[in-house]
């Protein structure tokens, strides 16, 4: 367990980890503001090797002023204690022999010294025995009347600024030593000197500096672009490349040649997009061999491809078009694809508009599913009304038909609802999404048993919930079906509600216009 001391340091230790922590992720996330993320790559390297100069050039630079700063101070002590030491041994017997004139002459004569702002000697009693020049006892000056506090038995040094002095602002260093003889004190004496040289010395370091940091940045600045230019200008094509592919021209190919590792790059995504163009060109032929609903369902789920099913409760439309096995034998084998594949036009364009999925196609005969690989709570009702759509389609297409020359077309349709088992069936090597049970034996009897223009659903799916309120339909005759102890009764489906009759108009005139637009 730790103490209360120790635990109140940790803490304290924690929050100043803290705080520094935050202080770090602050200021990296102002830096990284300053750069956004288009810039250029050699942009942004240009301007991380400037920052890294300036603060490089800023550390050394200041290192070296103040090497440069310790240095001048240290020449400039070892001067003044020198020269007041000298200035102490020529002032004692002046001093000794309270010869005023000689002791004038020395503090003149030291007072033109290069550098030197003033110098005094004082007596014992600190009186001013001779002087010339500026000091900082002096009236008006920063320590003025405070010499007793500085005039002791041991050399002193003391740094002042006298801003508005008779010489204007002086920066000065002063110098203090006493005048002994044996054991007796004779005097003292100061001598200042100006640190303007001191300062110079400094400003032309850092102006130095400055200017040596600016060009070194600019360099820097200038280099870096140039290098991360030339670095980045192999990685273009890849970016140009990323670019094509992710706007889906897997048909980009780039053109460089390389055998470095932006070549190796270059190839791999040459490989990619050509794997990508080659995929996109499956699932397009996918999608016209399967349902594109089915397809969807198989893509997303690759890994789970395998043979079976589930129970679902869906509906399921067959539609046949009447007559077709006789008229054929009257029809060219052109006509007839013609036909054909008109009608499986009619069904693929207009499925989805009632959420139907194709199963499959069967001779003249369409499977169309609702409710299932995508979820629909609406299926029975999706199912019938499309049924009753194709019929008003084909009535308009049949009115075209006969302005035409041609034949009308029939579709006769049967619809039921129920529970079947939705999955991939047939072998490993060969499968089909689609749906088995009897509710998809019965719906195709149903259109086999539908007359002409006719469509059928069975008296169960038509008292479904929400069913006979939207369905015009009336009661039709009992059918017998295989494997049945009972007859089936069955309903004959004529309209469905005014809301739909009116999207049904609407998505049929759209329908025709295109068709009319695609002959012309």
């Amino acid at each position: 367990m730790l103490s209360k001391e120790e635990s109140t340091e940790a803490t304290g230790l924690n929050q100043r980890l803290n705080r520094r922590s935050f202080l770090v992720r602050f200021f990296y996330s102002h830096l990284r503001s300053l750069f956004p993320n288009q810039l250029s790559i050699s942009v942004k390297l240009a301007i991380y090797i400037g920052i890294l100069l300036t603060a490089a050039m800023g550390l050394l630079g200041a290192v070296i002023i103040h090497d440069q700063t310790s240095l001048l101070n240290r020449q400039i002590h070892s001067t003044g204690r020198t020269m007041v030491s000298q200035m102490a041994e020529s002032a004692k017997e002046p001093l000794l022999a309270n010869d005023a004139l000689q002791l004038e002459v020395l503090a003149y004569n030291l007072a033109t010294s290069e550098n030197v702002l003033g110098t005094v000697i004082y007596s014992p009693d600190l009186k001013v025995m001779a002087r010339s020049g500026q000091n900082p006892f002096d009236p008006y000056a920063p320590y003025e009347g405070r010499i007793n506090e500085f005039l002791l038995d041991s050399p002193q040094s003391l740094e002042w600024r006298w801003l508005y002095s008779p010489k204007g602002e002086l920066d000065a260093i002063s110098f203090m030593s006493p005048v002994r003889f044996k054991d007796v004190t004779a005097g003292y004496v100061l001598i200042s000197f100006s640190r303007d040289s001191l300062t110079q010395a400094i400003d032309d370091s850092i102006r130095s500096i400055i200017a040596a940091t600016t060009l070194l940045i600019v360099l820097g600045i200038l280099v870096s672009y140039i290098l991360g230019y030339r670095l980045t200008r192999p990685i273009q094509p890849l970016l140009d490349a990323s670019r094509a592919i992710h706007n889906g021209q897997y048909d980009y190919q780039i053109s460089n040649q390389r055998s470095d590792e932006i070549g190796y790059l270059m190839n791999s995504l040459n490989s990619m997009a050509k794997g990508m163009l080659e995929k996109k060109q499956v699932e397009e032929a996918f999608t016209r061999h399967v349902s594109p609903n089915v397809a969807k369902e198989i893509l997303n789920h690759l890994d789970e491809v395998k043979l079976g099913g589930t129970h679902v409760t869906a509906s399921v439309l067959f539609v046949d078009i009447v007559g077709f096995t006789s008229r054929s034998e009257t029809m060219t084998p052109q006509a007839i694809a013609e036909l054909l594949n008109d009608f499986y036009s009619y069904i693929t364009d207009t499925a989805p508009l009632f959420h139907g999925t194709i199963d499959k196609y069967i001779g003249d005969c369409a499977m169309v599913v609702f409710g299932i690989p995508e979820s629909d709570d609406d299926h029975v009702y999706h199912a019938i009304a499309y049924a009753v759509f194709l019929q008003r389609l084909v009535e308009a297409i049949n009115y075209r038909r006969i302005s035409s020359g041609e034949f009308p077309v029939h579709f006769r349709i049967g619809v039921n609802s129920g529970e079947m088992l939705a999955g991939n069936m047939g072998s490993q090597r060969r499968m089909q999404y689609t749906v088995v049970g009897d509710s998809v034996n019965l719906a195709s009897r149903l259109s086999t048993a539908a007359g002409a223009d006719q469509i059928l659903i069975t008296e169960e799916t038509y008292h479904l919930p929400g069913i006979s309120k939207r369905v015009n339909a009336s009661k039709h005759l009992s059918m017998r079906v295989r494997g049945k102890s009972q007859p089936i009764s069955t309903y004959l489906v004529h309209d469905v509600d005014v809301v739909e009759q009116a999207r049904m108009e609407n998505a049929i005139n759209k329908l025709l216009i295109n068709m009319h637009k695609e002959k012309v």
